[in-house]
């Protein structure tokens, strides 16, 4: 019996995440926040997009924003190619026109289970990079947690800028 509850504890701490390959770096998502892994097509542009705002993609009826996190957080000059994976992530800030957006991958995602005892920050006390919460050691591997947030933040604040370049209707 005490075998069984030891076993639950540490299952009950474990956390299912999904670790994407981005350029120079690799980002940890919880797997709930993941709706589905797709292969990229041609992006509408976006005008007066910022670099790392890639351009719109259709999935389940969304027009749906694709960004390079490599590129926002200055780690690479990450470009999408045609049949690139992307990772479609559900939105958190409650923003009904940004329900999702999506993150350009290099390569498959893989789920991995981490206990939290095994997650490490990493960081020296400096500043992060822009989009970046912390930067992790999991299971010997580096990688990044993003700030969703903030993420989501800048795609509106992005995004608020294309409609407000547009001509009114006459």
């Amino acid at each position: 019996m005490s075998e069984a509850r030891s076993t639950e504890s540490v299952v009950e701490r474990d956390i299912r995440g999904v670790l994407i390959a981005i350029s120079n770096s690799r980002l940890l998502l919880p797997n709930a926040s993941v709706a589905e892994i797709i292969t990229l097509s041609d992006p509408e542009a976006v005008q007066h997009a910022p670099e790392w705002l890639l351009g719109r993609v259709r999935w389940r009826g969304w027009r749906i924003p694709v960004i390079s996190f490599a590129r926002l957080a200055g780690l690479a000059e990450e470009k999408g190619k045609l049949g690139a994976k992307v990772v479609v992530i559900k939105a958190l800030g409650g923003n009904s026109k940004l329900p999702f957006f999506a993150v350009l991958t290099q390569g498959f995602p893989r789920l991995v289970s981490v206990a939290r005892e095994r997650v490490i920050e990493t960081g020296d006390g400096k500043a992060h990079a822009l989009g970046v919460k912390m930067p992790v050691l999991i299971n010997d591997d580096s990688a990044l947690i993003p700030d969703l947030t903030m993420v989501e933040m800048l795609l509106d604040e992005a995004l608020f800028a294309e409609s407000e370049q547009m001509p009114a209707a006459v």
